[in-house]
């Protein structure tokens, strides 16, 4: 990653000038925080702000005469309806409440001229009304759902037709490239919806290349197309990739390239915060990465002065943002009463440095053991994670099915894979549960089965352990924590118990030899990971298409010598 020295380039990409912020702003020549529904800089003043009365007249032209290329009439009306619950119901939720311009108003613009993008749009949106996953028993109902199979045959089509026109464009030459970028992002939505997380990530890798192609000539060109690209475009292939990291892919380190560390002296609003706290959420895992990768090849147990150096810059840029992340809130809260966007959104960003917080101080040693003393801080992320869903609350007290931004999905997993205390464990799970049901890629109901079943391994582990040596308080505890003080929490909790696998005590301790490590997962149809073998998986007696947990753990080794590395493999069942 390239650094430059210079104060002034660093400045102006952090605090790039603004074209959505409110019109009262841009009059006063002053940065707008793009605060919805009115800016912080409006509100602290008593100045009235024009984002309660925009509404771009795109929107409006949009409906009146929308881009369907067919001339039925009931055709015609039902992508008119489609249009108008994308507007006003599924934008404001896909992109969260700090991005809800690019959604309401680049988007919708761009679909004017572009049928391939009007197509786009009102698919997501019919997906995003009627999910393939839906879980309401009132929509589940049987004339509901000759509805809902005609509603997904509508988008199916309407997907279809977008996909073939801008397959068209580009063997012609004619496609547009910011169309193409658009397109793109849409077709990740569609695809993640859909369950399909391999397709959404193919197109998340085209996309970045695309953005790679581009900069050098949009660098010399039209500002406009420039700003575009730098501050809304390649923001949002930067929050995606946080998920890309997640499956073990890391396309978005091509996108940081040139990049400046954001400054973290101070935040002027809550979206500045969370690019920061982004940018950190994908410099930490991968840094994570190169050191437990040193820690195995090198069979030492210190970092070379390199890393270590690396390891003193990201905590003192992490301690900076939260330092920036304290102020701005005190600053937030003088102005104003805190609206429930703003408690969940601080709430989601704290849940995030805590995570980071935790990968920081573990990553200089490969033992499982010491992830216990940072027992507090699980706690604080799933504490946090209660809070932060007020921020993507619905209307109707709802979560979206679909969200594009960062969520509370990867400190919950996080949580559940790290702590291994049994009702903080739990409630990170039933949290996750909770949780929009598709975030960025992914579906959390698939994280959530993962660190259950990784959960309930550890545990069935310790009792067997605890029972071949017939010593049922082997391993117990002295509990010095008291109760998480949340209701929201202890009620999430509670409700989850009856289905999350064994129960055993609060204080029981997991023994070091039974903690899984690193995880990955296959199905055999797509090959073995190295060192599985056909028997592995045969005693299982399940299909090709099964998907299957890869697992490691160490051995108990009664020698004093170094404890060998267990792999076995468990079949996954959603």
């Amino acid at each position: 990653m390239s650094i430059h020295s210079d104060h002034s380039n660093r400045r102006s990409r952090v605090l790039p000038r603004s074209k959505l912020g409110c019109k009262t702003c841009k009059i006063r020549r002053v940065k707008c925080g793009e605060e919805k529904p009115s800016c912080v800089r409006c509100t602290s003043t008593g100045r009235k702000c024009d984002f309660e009365e925009v509404r771009p007249s795109s929107t409006i032209s949009v409906i009146a005469n929308p881009l369907s290329l067919s001339p039925n009439t009931n055709t015609v009306w039902r992508e008119r309806r489609a249009f108008a619950y994308y507007f006003e119901c599924a934008a404001s939720s896909i992109g969260g409440g700090l991005d809800v311009d690019f959604w309401r108003t680049v988007v919708p613009q761009v679909c004017r001229y572009e049928p391939a993008v009007w197509d786009a749009i009102i698919t997501i949106s019919t997906l995003f009304e009627c999910p393939q996953q839906c879980s309401d028993p009132v929509l589940q109902r049987r004339d509901n759902i000759i509805s809902l199979t005609k509603h997904r045959q509508d988008a199916l089509r309407w997907y279809s037709r977008s996909v073939s026109a801008v397959r068209q464009r580009i063997e012609q030459g004619s496609v547009d490239v910011f169309v193409g970028l658009i397109s793109c992002v849409l077709f990740i939505c569609i695809e993640a919806i859909e369950g399909n997380a391999d397709g959404a990530m193919q197109l998340y890798y085209q996309g970045v290349q695309l953005i790679n192609a581009l900069r050098p000539q949009i660098a010399s060109g039209a500002a406009s197309k420039a700003s575009l690209l730098e501050d809304t475009i390649i923001p949002i292939f930067i929050r995606l990739g946080t998920f890309a990291l997640a499956s073990g892919g890391a396309p978005v380190t091509a996108l940081l390239r040139g990049i400046e560390h954001a400054l973290t002296e101070q935040f002027h609003s809550l979206k500045s915060a969370r690019e920061a706290i982004v940018l950190l959420s994908i410099e930490i895992p991968l840094f994570e990465r190169s050191c437990a990768n040193h820690l195995l090849q090198a069979q030492v147990p210190h970092l070379p002065e390199e890393l270590n150096t690396e390891l003193f810059s990201l905590v003192t840029r992490l301690r900076n943002w939260r330092t920036a992340f304290d102020k701005l809130m005190t600053v937030l809260r003088a102005r104003h009463l805190l609206s429930l966007q703003e408690i969940g959104t601080s709430a989601l960003l704290l849940s995030y440095h805590e995570m980071l917080h935790v990968m920081l101080e573990t990553c200089t040693s490969l033992s499982l053991m010491q992830f216990d003393a940072y027992l507090p801080t699980f706690q604080n992320i799933v504490e946090q994670s209660a809070i932060a869903p007020k921020a993507s609350v619905r209307s109707d007290g709802t979560q979206p099915p679909f969200t594009f931004d960062v969520n509370i999905g990867l400190p919950l997993w996080f949580t559940s894979l790290r702590c291994r205390e049994p009702r903080t464990r739990r409630a990170a799970l039933a949290l996750l549960r909770q949780a929009p049901f598709v975030q960025g890629f992914y579906q959390c109901f698939i994280w959530a089965t993962v660190g259950q079943t990784i959960m309930d391994l550890e545990e069935s582990y310790a009792m067997a352990m605890n029972a071949a040596h017939n010593a049922p308080d082997y391993g117990l505890l002295e509990s010095t924590n008291g109760p998480i003080p949340s209701s929201e929490l202890a009620a999430s909790s509670d409700s989850a118990h009856a289905d999350m696998g064994p129960r055993i005590p609060t204080a029981l301790f997991i023994p070091e030899e039974v903690r899984i490590g690193p995880i990955s997962a296959f199905r055999p149809m797509d090959g073995l990971p190295p060192g599985t073998t056909e028997a592995d998986i045969a005693k299982w007696n399940r299909g090709p298409d099964q998907f299957f947990l890869r697992i490691s753990r160490k051995e108990r080794c009664l020698t004093g010598n170094a404890c060998p590395m267990v792999y076995e493999c468990v079949p996954l069942d959603f």
